[in-house]
Protein backbone atom coordinates (compact mmCIF):
# COMPACT_ATOMS: atom_id res chain seq x y z
CA UNK A 1 0.00 0.00 0.00
CA UNK A 2 1.16 3.73 -1.08
CA UNK A 3 1.71 6.39 2.30
CA UNK A 4 -1.00 7.99 0.06
CA UNK A 5 -3.84 5.39 1.05
CA UNK A 6 -2.80 5.65 4.71
CA UNK A 7 -2.27 8.90 5.14
CA UNK A 8 -6.34 9.59 3.39
CA UNK A 9 -7.49 6.41 5.62
CA UNK A 10 -5.76 7.99 8.38
CA UNK A 11 -7.49 11.22 8.15
CA UNK A 12 -10.82 9.95 7.97
CA UNK A 13 -10.49 7.18 10.70
CA UNK A 14 -9.26 10.45 13.06
CA UNK A 15 -13.08 10.82 13.15
CA UNK A 16 -12.81 14.31 11.86
CA UNK A 17 -16.46 14.19 10.37
CA UNK A 18 -19.55 11.86 10.82
CA UNK A 19 -20.91 10.59 8.84
CA UNK A 20 -25.23 9.00 8.33
CA UNK A 21 -26.72 7.01 6.28
CA UNK A 22 -29.55 6.92 5.20
CA UNK A 23 -31.39 3.69 3.21
CA UNK A 24 -34.44 2.04 2.52
CA UNK A 25 -33.17 -1.48 0.42
CA UNK A 26 -30.52 -3.90 0.14
CA UNK A 27 -28.10 -1.30 1.08
CA UNK A 28 -25.60 -2.29 -1.58
CA UNK A 29 -24.84 1.44 -1.30
CA UNK A 30 -23.70 1.36 2.34
CA UNK A 31 -21.97 -1.85 1.60
CA UNK A 32 -19.75 -0.95 -1.29
CA UNK A 33 -18.78 2.67 1.40
CA UNK A 34 -17.37 0.21 4.28
CA UNK A 35 -15.48 -1.71 2.01
CA UNK A 36 -13.72 1.53 0.56
CA UNK A 37 -12.48 2.46 4.08
CA UNK A 38 -15.00 5.13 4.72
CA UNK A 39 -15.92 5.00 8.45
CA UNK A 40 -19.94 5.59 9.01
CA UNK A 41 -21.44 6.59 12.17
CA UNK A 42 -24.94 5.87 11.58
CA UNK A 43 -27.41 4.04 9.20
CA UNK A 44 -30.57 5.66 9.39
CA UNK A 45 -33.94 3.56 7.82
CA UNK A 46 -37.30 4.48 7.10
CA UNK A 47 -38.72 0.86 6.67
CA UNK A 48 -37.46 -2.55 7.44
CA UNK A 49 -34.88 -3.43 4.78
CA UNK A 50 -31.69 -4.92 4.06
CA UNK A 51 -29.69 -2.35 4.93
CA UNK A 52 -30.26 -2.96 8.78
CA UNK A 53 -28.39 -6.39 8.19
CA UNK A 54 -25.86 -4.77 6.69
CA UNK A 55 -25.26 -1.99 9.36
CA UNK A 56 -25.58 -5.13 12.07
CA UNK A 57 -23.03 -6.76 10.02
CA UNK A 58 -20.67 -4.39 9.97
CA UNK A 59 -20.98 -3.20 13.52
CA UNK A 60 -22.35 0.36 12.56
CA UNK A 61 -24.98 1.84 14.97
CA UNK A 62 -28.61 1.68 13.60
CA UNK A 63 -31.38 4.09 14.08
CA UNK A 64 -35.15 2.59 13.07
CA UNK A 65 -36.49 5.85 12.11
CA UNK A 66 -39.85 3.59 10.69
CA UNK A 67 -42.00 5.86 8.64
CA UNK A 68 -45.97 4.08 9.79
CA UNK A 69 -47.67 6.36 7.39
CA UNK A 70 -47.71 6.04 3.06
CA UNK A 71 -50.79 7.77 2.32
CA UNK A 72 -51.18 11.11 0.81
CA UNK A 73 -51.52 12.84 4.10
CA UNK A 74 -48.29 11.99 5.52
CA UNK A 75 -46.84 14.01 7.58
CA UNK A 76 -43.80 14.92 5.54
CA UNK A 77 -42.13 17.93 7.26
CA UNK A 78 -43.22 16.29 11.00
CA UNK A 79 -41.19 13.20 9.86
CA UNK A 80 -38.07 15.59 8.47
CA UNK A 81 -37.97 17.17 11.85
CA UNK A 82 -37.95 13.67 13.34
CA UNK A 83 -35.08 12.41 11.27
CA UNK A 84 -33.24 15.90 11.71
CA UNK A 85 -33.89 15.34 15.31
CA UNK A 86 -32.14 11.94 15.27
CA UNK A 87 -28.75 13.02 13.29
CA UNK A 88 -28.47 15.64 15.18
CA UNK A 89 -28.40 14.20 18.61
CA UNK A 90 -26.51 11.61 17.42
CA UNK A 91 -23.47 14.44 16.67
CA UNK A 92 -23.83 13.93 12.88
CA UNK A 93 -22.23 16.43 10.47
CA UNK A 94 -22.27 14.25 6.59
CA UNK A 95 -25.54 12.60 5.26
CA UNK A 96 -25.63 10.15 2.39
CA UNK A 97 -28.27 9.58 0.90
CA UNK A 98 -28.58 5.88 -0.18
CA UNK A 99 -31.42 4.69 -2.12
CA UNK A 100 -33.79 5.85 0.73
CA UNK A 101 -37.31 6.04 0.04
CA UNK A 102 -38.61 8.92 1.39
CA UNK A 103 -38.02 12.39 -0.06
CA UNK A 104 -37.44 14.82 3.21
CA UNK A 105 -38.85 18.29 3.71
CA UNK A 106 -36.97 22.13 4.55
CA UNK A 107 -36.50 20.31 8.57
CA UNK A 108 -33.24 18.02 6.81
CA UNK A 109 -32.32 20.88 4.54
CA UNK A 110 -32.27 23.74 7.77
CA UNK A 111 -30.30 21.55 10.35
CA UNK A 112 -28.05 20.34 7.03
CA UNK A 113 -27.38 22.75 5.05
CA UNK A 114 -25.02 21.99 1.47
CA UNK A 115 -24.28 18.87 3.92
CA UNK A 116 -26.43 16.29 1.90
CA UNK A 117 -25.13 14.23 -0.65
CA UNK A 118 -27.21 12.10 -3.21
CA UNK A 119 -27.00 10.18 -6.56
CA UNK A 120 -29.04 9.28 -9.14
CA UNK A 121 -28.73 7.05 -12.41
CA UNK A 122 -28.23 9.58 -15.07
CA UNK A 123 -26.13 12.58 -16.31
CA UNK A 124 -28.01 15.30 -14.50
CA UNK A 125 -29.92 17.53 -15.34
CA UNK A 126 -30.96 15.40 -17.93
CA UNK A 127 -33.26 12.51 -16.81
CA UNK A 128 -34.31 13.58 -13.38
CA UNK A 129 -37.34 11.66 -11.18
CA UNK A 130 -38.03 8.14 -10.72
CA UNK A 131 -37.70 6.89 -14.38
CA UNK A 132 -34.14 8.21 -15.64
CA UNK A 133 -32.70 5.10 -17.06
CA UNK A 134 -36.28 4.18 -18.40
CA UNK A 135 -36.37 7.72 -19.83
CA UNK A 136 -32.89 7.84 -21.59
CA UNK A 137 -33.80 4.72 -23.03
CA UNK A 138 -36.43 6.15 -24.60
CA UNK A 139 -35.13 9.08 -25.83
CA UNK A 140 -32.46 6.98 -27.83
CA UNK A 141 -29.26 8.52 -25.81
CA UNK A 142 -26.40 6.79 -26.34
CA UNK A 143 -24.46 8.02 -23.31
CA UNK A 144 -25.75 8.65 -20.02
CA UNK A 145 -24.42 7.89 -16.63
CA UNK A 146 -24.21 8.51 -12.70
CA UNK A 147 -24.30 12.01 -10.42
CA UNK A 148 -23.60 12.47 -7.49
CA UNK A 149 -24.85 15.93 -6.08
CA UNK A 150 -25.83 18.27 -2.97
CA UNK A 151 -29.22 17.43 -1.87
CA UNK A 152 -31.56 20.47 -1.85
CA UNK A 153 -35.43 20.87 -1.45
CA UNK A 154 -36.13 20.80 -5.59
CA UNK A 155 -35.36 16.92 -6.11
CA UNK A 156 -32.73 16.02 -8.23
CA UNK A 157 -31.56 19.92 -8.66
CA UNK A 158 -28.66 20.75 -6.05
CA UNK A 159 -25.27 21.43 -6.91
CA UNK A 160 -23.67 18.58 -8.68
CA UNK A 161 -20.26 17.04 -6.70
CA UNK A 162 -19.60 14.67 -9.46
CA UNK A 163 -20.04 12.40 -12.64
CA UNK A 164 -19.24 9.87 -14.77
CA UNK A 165 -20.57 8.29 -18.03
CA UNK A 166 -21.86 5.03 -18.96
CA UNK A 167 -22.38 4.18 -22.81
CA UNK A 168 -25.97 2.91 -23.47
CA UNK A 169 -25.40 -0.43 -25.62
CA UNK A 170 -27.64 -1.15 -28.70
CA UNK A 171 -29.25 -4.45 -26.93
CA UNK A 172 -29.61 -2.84 -23.38
CA UNK A 173 -32.73 -3.27 -21.35
CA UNK A 174 -33.61 -1.01 -18.57
CA UNK A 175 -32.29 -3.25 -16.17
CA UNK A 176 -28.80 -4.20 -17.65
CA UNK A 177 -28.16 -0.81 -17.93
CA UNK A 178 -29.53 0.34 -14.61
CA UNK A 179 -26.87 -2.15 -13.17
CA UNK A 180 -24.09 -1.37 -14.82
CA UNK A 181 -24.88 2.59 -13.79
CA UNK A 182 -25.10 0.82 -10.36
CA UNK A 183 -21.49 -0.30 -11.04
CA UNK A 184 -20.11 3.06 -11.48
CA UNK A 185 -21.90 4.48 -8.85
CA UNK A 186 -20.50 2.00 -6.28
CA UNK A 187 -17.14 3.25 -6.79
CA UNK A 188 -17.67 7.07 -7.93
CA UNK A 189 -20.11 7.85 -5.01
CA UNK A 190 -17.61 6.36 -1.61
CA UNK A 191 -15.10 8.39 -3.79
CA UNK A 192 -16.99 11.63 -3.58
CA UNK A 193 -17.98 11.37 -0.36
CA UNK A 194 -14.61 10.65 1.23
CA UNK A 195 -13.61 13.70 -0.68
CA UNK A 196 -16.49 15.96 0.39
CA UNK A 197 -15.89 14.94 4.38
CA UNK A 198 -12.40 15.77 3.77
CA UNK A 199 -13.44 19.07 2.58
CA UNK A 200 -15.62 19.86 5.15
CA UNK A 201 -12.86 18.43 7.74
CA UNK A 202 -10.32 21.54 6.26
CA UNK A 203 -13.16 23.96 6.88
CA UNK A 204 -15.11 24.10 3.65
CA UNK A 205 -13.37 27.36 2.26
CA UNK A 206 -13.19 28.17 -0.87
CA UNK A 207 -14.78 26.19 -3.73
CA UNK A 208 -15.11 21.95 -4.17
CA UNK A 209 -14.20 21.40 -7.58
CA UNK A 210 -10.79 23.48 -6.56
CA UNK A 211 -9.99 21.56 -3.45
CA UNK A 212 -10.76 18.34 -5.70
CA UNK A 213 -8.19 19.66 -8.06
CA UNK A 214 -5.78 19.65 -5.04
CA UNK A 215 -6.36 16.74 -4.00
CA UNK A 216 -5.35 15.41 -7.16
CA UNK A 217 -2.55 17.60 -7.54
CA UNK A 218 -1.28 16.00 -4.12
CA UNK A 219 -2.15 12.42 -5.79
CA UNK A 220 -3.81 12.06 -2.27
CA UNK A 221 -6.15 8.07 -2.49
CA UNK A 222 -9.22 7.70 -0.91
CA UNK A 223 -9.07 5.37 1.81
CA UNK A 224 -7.79 1.70 1.27
CA UNK A 225 -10.36 -0.66 0.89
CA UNK A 226 -10.87 -3.40 3.57
CA UNK A 227 -9.34 -6.03 2.09
CA UNK A 228 -6.23 -3.94 1.96
CA UNK A 229 -6.61 -3.00 5.70
CA UNK A 230 -6.75 -6.73 6.16
CA UNK A 231 -4.07 -7.60 4.56
CA UNK A 232 -1.97 -5.25 6.46
CA UNK A 233 -2.68 -7.45 9.82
Amino acid sequence: MTSSHQCGRDRLYAGCVKIAVLASGSGTILDAMVKEGIEISLVLVDRPCGAEDLAIGHQIPLSRCYRTDFSDGFDRVGYSARVAKELMESGIELIAMAGYGTVLESPIHEAFPGRILNTHPSLLPAFAGWHAVREALAFGVRVTGCTVHLATLAVDAGPILAQEAVKVEIDDTEESLHERIKRVERVLYPATLWQFSQFLAGGARGNFFDFQRRLLARDVAPPASQSDIRSES
